[in-house]
């Protein structure tokens, strides 16, 4: 059986959610213009270009120097999150078609698992994998699909799930029941999971082996704003990105009973919550210490859905702009 977490009571926001960042800002970023919008999830290959979808379909490999980009993939749907192996194939979760394998750039897709029980796998948003070739995934919701994600943070339907795929192509329900399950960080140690719960503000762990193994805990709660995807750094950082600092009136909607927030969902668009335009990226250590809290005005990006750390530099994706940005450690 999956495991099933507590239910959330969502907890007063701490005071770093409400007051400007301390640390030194982050500094300026450099864009690289992309031919297609809203690159959601950014990784690095092992060329070291980086990979990002896009929301026409396309898979995108773009120098980092010159920002120079080639299309390697279009799967025909929309590309989220993504995971590179060192052989160069391209793990994909495609919120039309379900996860997929590119075997090389310019080659063959692949449709690893396109249903989970006979039910559509629905909108799969972070993929890792285990040097075995054991897969790990997340899907956000059951209910809800991409083009509607705000209506699934409305409701806090809770149908977000972690998967395991394993080499024989089986596929286990490792939890069930997360809030907007998102980015998935696999230890180096191999000894456990971590997947990004959006809706709850917090990064939940699944224990993989010793005397835990096959239930979970909380390595991170109470975030001042939204986890989205997550990427281990170079540094043996887990790098998260905040698209969006927390919404007082979220807030105060999420404790109310399911039938009050999916009516809220059904008022005009412009008097729902709103994300806030910020540039967000917040690095833990496996102890759950912050380590980095980057932020900086959302003057020429904003949004940020994926941050990747590669010697120092540092590569941000977004769900609302047409570029992937390039900046570093302050």
């Amino acid at each position: 059986m999956p495991m099933q977490p507590r239910r959330w009571n969502p907890p007063t926001p701490t005071a770093r959610a409400r007051e400007k960042h301390s640390t030194p800002p982050m500094p300026a970023p450099r864009l690289l213009e992309l031919p297609g919008a809203a690159p959601e999830d950014v990784v690095i290959g092992p060329d070291g270009r980086l990979l990002t979808g896009t929301d026409d379909g396309a898979v995108l490999a773009v120098d980092p120097q010159t920002g120079a980009v080639e299309q390697i993939a279009h799967t025909g749907h929309r590309p989220l999150g993504l995971h590179a192996e060192s052989d160069g194939s391209l793990l994909i979760c495609d919120a039309g078609h379900g996860l997929l394998r590119l075997d090389k750039p310019g080659g063959v897709l692949e449709e690893l698992v396109t249903e989970i029980d006979g039910e559509p796998l629905r909108f799969p948003s972070n993929v890792v994998a285990a040097p075995d070739g054991t897969i790990y995934f997340s899907a956000s919701s059951r209910r809800w699909p991409l083009e509607q994600w705000r209506g699934d943070i409305m409701e806090h339907s809770g149908t977000g799930r972690l998967l395991r795929r394993t080499t024989d192509g089986q596929v286990d329900i490792l939890i069930d029941g997360l809030d907007f399950a998102n980015g998935v960080v696999l230890a180096p140690d191999g000894s456990h999971l971590l997947v990004a719960e959006t809706g709850a503000y917090r990064i939940t762990r699944y224990w993989l082996t010793g005397p835990q193994a096959g239930s979970c805990d909380r390595l991170v709660e109470n975030l001042p704003g939204f986890p989205d995807n997550m990427l281990l750094g170079s540094d043996g950082l887990i790098w998260v990105s905040i698209p969006s600092p927390r919404n007082p009136l979220l807030d105060r909607l999420l404790p109310l009973p399911g039938l009050i927030r999916r009516l809220a969902w059904t008022i005009p668009e412009n008097l729902q919550p709103q994300p806030e335009r910020t540039v967000w990226a917040m690095a833990f250590d496996f102890d759950g210490t912050l380590v980095h809290d980057l932020q900086r005005e959302p003057t020429d990006y904003a949004m940020v859905t994926s941050v990747a750390e590669h010697e120092g530099a540092i590569y941000l994706g977004s769900l609302s702009e047409s570029a992937i940005a390039v900046t570093h450690l302050p």
